[in-house]
């Protein structure tokens, strides 16, 4: 039997549970039967990780705990895999949820299917004291020819090479640590995340001359970005987005959102604005 609190697996090799076929019924009508859902998370800070206890929590997770108690799902267990591999892993049906501040950008879109927002959170760079390079935009690195370490799939990556910065300008990386000691070591003048991510490596690792800069408002094709995130699901999982939208907007609208969210670092400036949709996040800019 699955744990109900604990993380079911730091990796799962490619393919491991897709000789398994998926039980016959909705993802939701079988997370109810079984008393819990599988969720897959990155083990970035502090969007879904799991504590030293094995305990898996995050500010996704921890939203998805009530959200899921309240449609009938009283159980979570996790199978933590590179933030690259969500979505393959998720089609796959290794897990039936993805909890780990996922953006909702179009590419996504036509792969998987997404909540509504659950938070806004925009880019920054992590960078030396100082900011020697002075890196305030993504045009900037371009500008600069600074080498920029970069998340593996993360929206960053689009960011950079709307604004121009070339391939060969981007260190990709597996992990948010790794992103941290790529900047630390000096390999690259930068690490582009979301603020909240880099505010949350830098306070786990004082005294390591580094900084965050001011939030970045990303362009795309000419036009600011909003960087919406979102929990995300199969496509055709329709009962399961139904439900949980129908209790996430429920908590957004409460203040029960934020009260959940506040420990890792969010803000109510983190709440999504009233008109900003899953739809228009999914449309081609």
């Amino acid at each position: 039997m699955l744990s109900r609190r604990r993380l079911l697996a730091l990796t799962v090799p490619a393919g491991a549970l897709v000789a398994c076929s998926r039980p016959a019924g909705s993802a939701l009508e079988r997370a109810r039967a079984d008393g819990a859902i599988r969720i897959g998370i990155s083990g970035e800070h502090p969007y879904s990780y799991a504590d030293a206890d094995g305990r898996v929590t995050g500010a996704q997770p921890e939203v998805a705990r009530i959200v899921l108690e309240r449609i009938g799902v009283p159980g979570l267990d996790a199978v933590q895999v590179p933030f690259n591999e969500l979505v393959a892993r998720l089609r796959d049906g290794q897990f039936d949820l993805v909890a780990a501040g996922m953006s909702v950008t179009p590419d996504r879109c036509r792969e998987i299917a997404f909540t509504r927002p659950d938070f806004v959170a925009f880019p920054a760079f992590l960078v030396h004291e100082g900011n020697p390079r002075r890196l305030e935009s993504f045009r900037d690195v371009a500008r600069s020819r600074a080498r920029l370490a970069v998340l593996a799939s993360a929206i960053e990556i689009d960011y950079a090479r709307a604004a121009g910065v070339p391939d060969d300008q981007l260190e990709i990386v597996s992990s948010q640590s790794e992103l941290f000691r790529a900047v630390a070591d000096e390999r690259v003048a930068a690490g582009a995340l979301t603020r909240i991510s880099l505010v949350d490596v830098l306070r786990r690792n004082p005294g390591s001359g580094l900084a965050v800069t001011d939030a970045v408002e990303p362009v795309v094709g000419g036009r600011p970005v909003v960087p919406g995130a979102a929990f995300a699901v199969r496509i055709g999982e329709t009962d399961l987005l139904t439900a949980f939208d129908r209790e996430l907007a429920a908590m957004q609208a409460s203040g029960e959102w934020l009260r959940v969210t506040e420990p890792f670092g969010f803000t109510r400036e983190n709440l999504p604005p009233p008109d900003l949709t899953t739809a228009a996040l999914c449309r081609p800019a």
